[in-house]
């Protein structure tokens, strides 16, 4: 079960408070009684020596102590010499009874007890010896004895100074009782038990509440150390204090933020990561296919190549005309191959980022003419009849160069698949600061699941027509890259009379 800290520092609070109450009490109760004793046996014997030393001084000066005392009743008076001052002092602050006798006269010569005659019996049988009652030595000297003593009338216990002055004849008892001490002890013993308890009680009452100063912000920071377990660092100590929790806190703060910091480091490092592994990964299924690709692109013209090159070894074309058309079909399979390693490469560059982006300002439709000129040759072979007028040129921002290769494979593709009339459009549409270039011919539909496919590396929808006409399924894959590469959208889309190829430029920087 858990505790809150509050009640753990009342507890320690309350229970470090008895200890000490309890101590005190304890030192009362057993040691009070014995440093009064202490106490009270240190004044008796300084009182003896400041009287000791005024019975010598009135020797000195040929007097006797008694002139100190001239008359009892100079206890009371308002001239007081310095002996009549130190017993009322005695008397009345130290509760000291003194009894001072002329040893020579057995006269008394001062007295601050009720009952004098009993004192001097008693001095006289100590000093002789003759008292039956036990008598505890506390400490004795050459002229003094300090004792303690019971006395059986009144059954209390006395404290007692006895012995004669360094006159040799001057006679003093002073006792003092022990009695009070105890009843002292046992009533300071009750009060302390009751304003303990009652400051106890108090004590835990506000320690509790003003505990709560000290466990409330600790309670934030466990807070907000739980939100940091779960990764949300909005969370931050606000507290002022300067003491040891303020700087706890301020350390919290740092440690939050530089947590976020290190996480959001963390997380974009473990992204890129994961993107190279994604992109190794791409690469290498890339390579796998690409390598699937080319075997499976390769495997046929080299397969007439060596089968047309072993017939010419083997003799077969013995006349020039069969020799001619052996050598021909050679030829034409190793022009394939070249085309479709030089567009391999092409592609390659411009996947891989090898090939920049060359941006320049030129006119598209100067472009196009170009191409169509540089195929014209193919366009009179197949038939074709070009759609295309611009009445002004149409300048566009792009790699002229690629744009070139993408206008060169949208035209090249409609050729190799025309139908019906052999008609083949180019328009030209201005949309703002965005340029389309549409290239149509109205051969046969693409099945509308083959239309996303034909981006793809190889991809051929009718492979025996393909084949016809030395397609490798590269041309589009290229235009991708290009367009890619520009940032530009492109499509295909079936029409009513056949299909459109598209592309769009950037009409202003």
């Amino acid at each position: 079960m858990k505790r809150s800290l509050r009640i753990r520092f009342t507890l320690i609070f309350t229970g470090l408070t008895a200890a000490i109450l309890i101590g005190i009490w304890c030192v009362n109760n057993w040691m009070l009684e014995s440093f009064y004793v202490q106490d009270k046996v240190q004044t008796l014997e300084l009182a003896y020596e400041q009287m000791n030393i005024m019975v010598m001084d009135c020797l000195d000066e040929g007097k006797a102590i008694a002139d100190e005392f001239a008359g009892s009743d100079k206890l009371d008076s308002g001239e007081q010499t310095d002996a009549v001052r130190l017993l009322k002092t005695l008397n009345d602050k130290y509760n000291i009874m003194t009894v001072i006798v002329d040893g020579i006269n057995d006269k008394v010569i001062v007295s601050s007890a009720r009952d004098a005659g009993f004192m001097i019996d008693k001095a006289k049988k100590y000093i002789i010896g003759n008292d039956d009652r036990r008598a505890q030595i506390i400490k004795q000297d050459n002229n003094f004895t300090i004792q303690k003593t019971f006395e059986p009338h009144s059954r209390s216990f006395y404290l007692e100074c006895w012995g004669y002055y360094s006159d040799n004849n001057t006679i003093f008892i002073m006792t003092t009782p022990l009695a009070s001490i105890r009843e002292s002890v046992e009533l300071s013993n009750r009060f302390l038990a009751y304003v303990g308890i009652a400051a106890l009680i108090l004590g835990s009452v506000i320690i509790y509440f003003v505990s709560k100063t000290v466990t409330s912000p600790i309670l934030k920071l466990s807070e907000i150390a739980k939100r940091m377990s779960k990764l949300d660092f909005e969370a931050k100590y606000e507290g002022h204090s300067q003491d040891e929790i303020g700087v706890l806190g301020n350390s919290v703060n740092v440690l939050s933020d530089r947590l976020k910091e290190a996480i959001g480091e963390l997380k974009s490092a473990n992204n890129q990561l994961q993107k190279d592994i994604e992109q190794k990964v791409q690469i290498d299924e890339m390579r796998k296919e690409f390598i699937a690709n080319v075997s499976h692109e390769l495997k046929t013209p080299i397969a007439l190549i060596q089968g047309y090159a072993e017939g010419l070894t083997e003799g077969i074309a013995e006349d020039p005309d069969s020799r001619d058309y052996y050598c021909g079909v050679i030829l034409d399979e190793a022009n394939k191959m070249n085309k479709m390693v030089r567009q391999l490469l092409t592609l390659t560059a411009l996947e891989f980022g090898n090939d920049q982006v060359s941006m320049e300002r030129f006119d598209l439709v100067e472009l196009i003419e170009g191409v169509l000129s540089n195929s014209d040759i193919l366009i009179k072979q197949k038939e074709a009849k070009i759609e295309f007028k611009a009445e002004h040129p149409v300048y566009v921002w792009a790699d002229e160069f690629k744009i070139e290769e993408v206008i060169t494979n949208y035209v090249s593709n409609a050729l190799n698949h025309l139908d019906g009339d052999r008609r083949i459009w180019i328009r030209i549409e201005e949309l703002g600061d965005t340029v389309k270039v549409t290239v149509g011919n109205n051969g046969e539909h693409i099945p509308e699941e083959s239309l996303p496919n034909l981006w793809t590396k190889f991809y051929k929808v009718d492979k025996a027509r393909t084949r016809a006409y030395g397609g490798s399924g590269i041309g589009l894959s290229i235009v991708k890259a290009i367009m890619d590469s520009h940032h530009r959208e492109y499509g295909v889309e079936n029409v009513e009379d056949g299909v459109e190829f598209w592309f769009t430029l950037d009409a202003k920087a």
